[in-house]
């Protein structure tokens, strides 16, 4: 395949004007472009007037030889796809039992996936929910404010990452194919097509929920097997060697024993049990640095015509921003999981504590832009110094913010945050939000540090995107699970200081969103199928 990049339309243009763009470069006739595959597109909007689609395309052609022959630009090259490849022993250690994987988040899915194709039949628990149902838990949660600890935002099949706009964005070097993958078995099975080649792919909560589903179906028919409100309570082991897993049933109330060698840790970022039951078995583990801060709501309208101008805005889906800023106190103030058209959801998972996210459906045609605009913490910000400091951190914070909104999402306009006075009242824009709110005093959430620290980096960013430390920006808190405060210390091969027990993805510390840890559960599986047989696997 011929490799042709830079090529830019108008974002009007047609697919015929594409393989005549392509054409051109290759100065060849466009119908002896055979086939073509775009590979990536992007919006180039450095000029208001003249914003363009910038593609990036594979093509087949007659003479190929000819055509990189003669090549003269730099748009042109010969590539190779990147194919992933799966790795199998035959010469490996033999399982007793099926492995099991804790978690149905993105790691422990598609660590799952890849180990239920290649025929290793794994067990996967989940303290929440099959995702139909957690939906209707969740929904029933932001009407009611009656929150199931084990159903929600955080807990329930498909992890976190289902609640929220379905970012596809990963800064991990992909050498091996996986990134691709990952996007081939989403498309696989429901995901649009356009996130194999989007510069900023997302799916949409609506479709990612079909996504997960979908995926667990598959792997159940490959021998897999699911356990819904299934909670992992307790680990035995002898000779430091895993043998079973205590499970309690979460809707029955009985306790289980599950016998296995091999357990993979996908517990996600606010299993904060989990964290306690495994420091008192003495894992390795270690407070890490992580964010926090605030949701912060602009007008879409106001996001949309600042990137694009008014002109191409009206033509464009929602646009996005990422927004970053250093400052002379050491900390860093930055935009995360922004969602273009979306929602701001309570997330909390826990009783008398608020935590919120942010979220989008896949058209992203709600009202507002939101993102957290969060402050760098770490552990010289903890009180403490053991590896679950980060936790109680976080904890504090959230309960604060309980109380703030007396159970319901505290706001405040940024202007009134500034002034330190609580907001009686929107400004010219509502809230677009997912839970019970209510004014509260959310300049009383931090210490003095972080908040100045949050005011500085907004009136900076202003400086990108004009207005967006506007008086009447809505913030809303606590945003305090942007990562996980813990890492769960692992070996090269995967393995933590107890064998049999693999960390994995973003609650164990190596992963930060819906991709990134989707690969590193993809790695662990193959960690495990270089060290493990197929044969005796019951």
């Amino acid at each position: 395949m011929i490799r042709i990049q830079q090529l830019k339309l108008p974002i009007t243009h047609t697919e015929q004007q594409l393989l005549q763009k392509a054409a051109k470069v290759l100065r060849i006739k466009s119908d002896n472009i055979l086939e073509y595959k775009i590979r990536r597109q992007s919006v180039d909007a450095r000029r208001k007037s003249e914003v363009s689609f910038v593609y990036t395309i594979d093509v087949k052609v007659k003479d190929q030889a000819g055509i990189l022959r003669r090549r003269k630009s730099g748009q042109i090259s010969q590539v190779q796809d990147i194919l992933y490849q799966f790795p199998i022993t035959s010469e490996g250690q033999k399982l007793k039992h099926p492995p099991v994987v804790i978690g149905s988040g993105p790691a422990g899915l598609f660590c799952a996936y890849l180990l239920a194709e290649h025929g290793f039949c794994p067990i996967i628990l989940e303290r929440g929910k099959p995702v139909e149902q957690r939906t209707e838990d969740v929904e029933r949660f932001w009407r009611e404010n009656v929150l199931d600890p084990c159903s929600n935002v955080q807990f329930g099949e498909g992890g976190a990452g289902t609640f929220s706009d379905g970012k596809l964005n990963t800064l991990v070097k992909d050498v091996k194919g996986r990134n691709q993958k990952v996007l081939e078995i989403f498309i696989r099975h429901g995901a649009p097509n356009s996130i194999a080649y989007e510069a900023k792919p997302h799916i949409g909560t609506d479709i990612l929920k079909d996504v997960v589903q979908s995926m667990r179906q598959q792997i159940e028919a490959w021998g897999g097997k699911y356990f819904f409100q299934t909670c992992v309570t307790d680990l035995k082991f002898s000779d430091g060697q895993l043998k079973a897993l205590i499970c309690e049933n979460l809707d029955r109330g009985t306790i289980s024993k599950l016998e296995t060698e091999l357990a993979v840790l996908a517990v996600g970022h606010s299993a904060r049990d989990t964290f306690e039951m495994l420091k008192n078995q003495g894992f390795k583990m270690e407070a890490k640095s992580f964010a926090v801060g605030l949701r912060v709501e602009h007008p879409q309208t106001m996001i949309s015509e600042t990137q694009y101008g008014p002109e191409a805005a009206a033509k464009l889906p929602a646009a996005s921003y990422k927004v970053t800023a250093n400052l002379e106190n050491g900390r860093g103030v930055y935009s995360f999981c922004m969602c273009p058209g979306g929602y701001v959801v309570n997330a909390s998972s826990e009783e008398e504590r608020l935590a919120v996210n942010g979220m989008s459906y896949h058209r992203r045609d709600g009202k507002n832009a939101n993102s957290a605009v969060i402050v760098t913490v770490t552990p010289e910000d903890f009180e403490g110094s053991g590896p679950l400091s980060g936790v109680a951190f976080q904890r504090k914070l959230e309960e604060k913010a309980y109380l703030l909104g007396k159970g319901r999402i505290p706001q405040q306009l940024f202007g009134d945050f500034e002034s330190q006075k609580i907001s009686s009242n929107y400004g010219s824009f509502q809230s677009e939000i997912k839970g019970q709110h209510t004014f509260g005093a959310l300049h009383e959430l931090f210490s003095e540090n972080i908040r100045d620290s949050f005011c500085q980096g907004m009136h900076q960013f202003a400086r990108y995107i004009p207005d967006f430390d506007r008086a009447d920006t809505i913030l809303s808190g606590v945003e305090s699970r942007t990562s996980s405060p813990v890492r769960i210390t692992r070996n090269e091969a995967f393995e933590s200081n107890k064998k049999g027990i693999y960390p994995c993805g973003e609650g164990a510390g190596y992963a930060g969103g819906i991709l990134s840890a989707a690969m590193d559960g993809m790695k662990v599986a193959e960690a495990i199928a270089q060290k493990y047989s197929l044969r005796g696997v019951d």
